[in-house]
């Protein structure tokens, strides 16, 4: 919008024009407001000539005014006339975290006519919020103000450059946020998930010549936490203490988790050049070789690092058993809960010495002593929740045995460890026919005794006890991140085959994974990286006419993340130039 000046009956007129461009794409102008004559203003103002142009500015970015609006002959909604600029945000952030830097600087050594950085944009704006399969991505990217201009073949091949750019994403994640998000790695989780493929048969191996596997296979059948019978890639996840993922890595299906962590843990101290860390793991990782290797005898650091794992009490020995029910010797302590109300913490704890076998050279014969800080506690409220949970399942041993036909080993998983002489058909799932099923009432008495009673092992032996179950009770956080993978990201099913495009596919996911969780740091963790999706989401400009957008949400969270951006969403009305203007900033 600029000042207009032309001559009306010898004198010079005012008037506020707004430039536009027809259907042919034909510059045009239209009288906005009409102001008066020049000489009757001489008298308001020293300049009305610079008066006015001022106001044209003023006008010009609060964009369009109520009296435009009036003006405007509105037509029918054209096609993508409507487009999401909630990635705006996350625009701002890719380019914040220098993404772009990386994706640029592979394209120097690559050969290919597209934008390397505008495909990874792409699956990663789409990851976060219109999560879909890589052509329907490509198929919608119009819903966007960035122009992607790239085939579906040219996406499909920027994902063989992207699997290569891992650990430079990782480290320019790391990098750009350590220090503003105070990213405190004396602490780290890790957990292990599993995604399964809708396909009957495993991945083969690559093998040589000479019969030894050059390159395995991700697709394998294993143990599936979702309870399926189809192939599955695992994953382990490394979090830092604040709740940000630091690094990933995956892993065929049937391989154990048990092993996972000493790799990820070695390239991680190199990668990102990390002191001594304590790693805070499940029972289901807490195994001699692990504890031995991060704490008792390392061969990639001179400096030992530490644990904190769950450990299982029915599956230690005689004395550790006998240790953790004698109830004479447990101590009372009055704490905190997270929401400051005053709690009972029963618990016990002791240093003993640990003599163990480690692996070695595919023997188990390698002795190796250890000391680490053994600690039990009892909660009442966790003795309700183990109860009430055996007795659902009892329930439904019993319906079983009466009805076998209703069950297979899908839907009866957890009842049937309280049936004696179960079987299941190994190629339907289904109750095997002519057994003797009957309720084990000795394994009811065994759990018993152990209800509300958990126990943790950590190498930190002047560890106070509330510090140990406080930091083990961090593990829920990185539980959460994988729903979010799994839910908000919806980062599975896969829609991808090669072993080049499934690493790929996981790099985007991490990206994003990585961006929801700053995203909820920079609103103060008041909402959830679910919330702020939908936010981003809903925030979308509607073409109404001569490349004016009506912005169609507001809420708080467009409001807090904003500000964090330096980004001014807040205008009911912008030109389309002014969203560009928008889209530059970082």
């Amino acid at each position: 919008m600029y000042l207009k000046q032309s001559k009306s009956n010898g004198k010079i007129y005012l008037s506020f024009v707004q430039g536009y461009r027809d259907e042919g794409g034909k510059v045009k102008q239209k009288t906005v407001e009409k102001i008066g004559y020049l000489d009757d203003f001489k008298k308001d103002y020293d300049d009305p000539i610079a008066h006015f142009k001022e106001m044209a500015k003023i006008k010009t970015s609060e964009e369009v005014n109520e009296l435009t609006i009036k003006n405007i002959n509105t037509k029918i909604i054209e096609p993508d006339s409507q487009k999401n600029l909630g990635y705006s945000i996350l625009k701002s952030l890719f380019h914040h975290l220098k993404l772009d830097i990386v994706a640029k600087q592979k394209q120097k050594y690559t050969k290919v006519d597209f934008d390397i950085n505008s495909a990874l944009e792409l699956l990663v704006y789409s990851r976060i919020l219109y999560p879909a399969s890589k052509k329907e991505t490509h198929e919608n990217k119009r819903i966007y103000f960035d122009e992607f201009d790239f085939t579906l073949m040219d996406l499909y091949r920027s994902l063989d450059i992207i699997c290569t750019l891992k650990d430079d994403i990782e480290k320019a994640l790391w990098n750009n946020t350590k220090e503003k998000y105070n990213r405190d790695v004396s602490t780290t989780f890790y957990d292990c998930t599993n995604y399964y493929f809708e396909i009957t048969n495993n991945d083969e191996d690559l093998i040589d010549e000479e019969g030894n596997i050059i390159e395995k296979g991700y697709r394998k059948k294993g143990y599936s936490k979702e309870n399926r019978k189809s192939p599955i890639v695992q994953m382990g996840l490394l979090m830092d203490n604040s709740g940000i993922p630091l690094t990933y890595d995956i892993f065929p299906g049937n391989e154990s988790e048990k092993t996972s962590l000493r790799p990820i843990l070695k390239k991680s101290k190199t990668k990102f050049n990390l002191d001594r860390v304590i790693i805070v793991a499940d029972r289901g990782l807490n195994t001699s070789d692990n504890t031995v290797f991060i704490a008792g005898k390392n061969n990639y650091d001179n400096k030992l690092d530490g644990y904190i794992f769950g450990q299982s009490i029915r599956g230690g020995d005689k004395d550790f058993k006998k240790w953790v029910l004698n109830k004479d010797d447990y101590i009372t302590d009055e704490i905190l809960d997270k929401d400051n109300n005053k709690i009972k913490f029963i618990h016990k704890s002791r240093i003993f010495a640990k003599s163990t076998q480690i692996e070695k050279d595919g023997k188990r014969n390698n002795k190796f002593d250890i000391y680490q800080k053994q600690l039990s506690y009892y909660s009442e409220k966790y003795a309700k929740k183990q109860k009430y949970e055996r007795e659902r399942k009892i329930s439904i041993a019993k319906d079983l045995i009466k009805s076998p036909a209703k069950y297979n080993k899908a839907t009866s998983k957890g009842a049937s460890s309280y049936i004696k002489n179960i079987k299941f058909d190994k190629n339907t799932g289904e109750v095997a026919e002519g057994l003797d099923l009957s309720i084990d009432f000795k394994k009811i008495e065994e759990e018993e005794i152990y209800d509300g009673y958990y126990s943790i092992v950590t190498s930190e032996l002047e560890m106070p006890d509330i510090e140990i179950r406080d930091k083990y009770k961090g593990l829920w956080e990185i539980e959460e991140t994988f729903k979010i993978t799994k839910s908000t990201l919806g980062s599975r099913p896969f829609f991808v085959w090669t072993k080049e495009h499934l690493e790929a596919h996981f790099v985007t996911c991490f990206i994003s994974l990585v961006m929801l969780r700053i995203l909820e740091k920079d609103t103060k963790e008041k909402y959830t990286s679910e919330k702020i999706k939908k936010s981003l989401k809903k925030y979308t400009s509607t073409k109404v006419e001569y490349d004016i957008y009506l912005q169609s949400h507001y809420d708080e969270i467009i409001k807090e993340l904003e500000q964090v951006y330096n980004l001014d969403l807040s205008k009911k009305y912008l030109t389309l130039s002014k969203i560009k203007q928008i889209l530059k900033q970082k």
